[in-house]
């Protein structure tokens, strides 16, 4: 699935030099579950960021199977990130004035799917993760586990390869982490997705099958 060759990253912070990553190695295979750990500035959301084609290295490659998308155009690296990756974020990131179901079917808009279609697999998606009937509700009207649960369906709903969670359950409870990670897992498993978390929750990392390690820009394996 992914393929990482010596990537870095850096930054400028004034008269300083930020590296971010440093000469990572890595390979990710389709369907594995990963999760990635390690201190805050450690690089851990610039990594993520790379496997979602949000940001570019500075040097090395990255490749999605056949696709090396760190020197892809603009354009067809957005048709990729639109189809083939799903995103799911710790403030979940919901347009407030939408409702979920309204939320939901925002994913399918890049792709040119006809509105009746939209509808359709946004009710679909929403009903997968539990939340059939609080489609019509606001974001500011359902809990905080609901609404992730909102921002997974979206995610889920124009049926990607590859799921990307960064810090999905920060802003939870418990218990509620745990059901957001049950949700994901069982979707992961009658998919077949590819899913990387970042953590850094130690209870969350290991349910993963795979954990790394990244701190300093350097990934290591646990």
């Amino acid at each position: 699935m992914y393929t990482l060759t010596k990537l870095t990253k850096t930054y400028r912070q004034g008269d300083r030099t930020v590296h971010a990553l440093k000469n990572v190695d890595l390979s990710i295979g389709a369907g594995e579950h990963v999760a990635i750990q390690g201190p805050t500035g450690g690089g851990k959301t610039t990594l993520l960021q790379m496997l979602g084609g949000l940001d570019r290295p500075t040097s090395g490659t990255i490749s999605i199977g056949e696709d090396e998308i760190s020197k892809m155009p603009d354009a067809k690296l957005a048709k990729i990130r639109a189809k083939e990756i799903g995103f799911v974020f710790q403030n979940f990131n919901l347009i407030p004035t939408l409702t979920a179901q309204e939320n939901v079917e925002t994913a399918l808009e890049p792709l040119g799917v006809p509105g009746a279609q939209r509808a359709e697999r946004a009710a679909a998606a929403l009903a997968a993760v539990g939340l059939a009937d609080r489609a019509a509700h606001l974001p500011s009207e359902l809990s905080g586990g609901q609404q992730q649960r909102v921002a997974i369906a979206r995610a889920l709903v124009k049926e990607p390869e590859v799921l990307l969670a960064d810090e999905p359950t920060g802003a939870l409870d418990e218990e509620t982490r745990d059901e957001i990670l049950e949700i994901l897992e069982g979707i992961r498993r009658e998919r077949g997705l590819t899913l990387v978390v970042v953590t850094h929750d130690s209870a969350v990392a290991r349910r993963a099958e795979r954990r790394l390690h990244l701190a300093a820009g350097t990934v290591t394996e646990r």
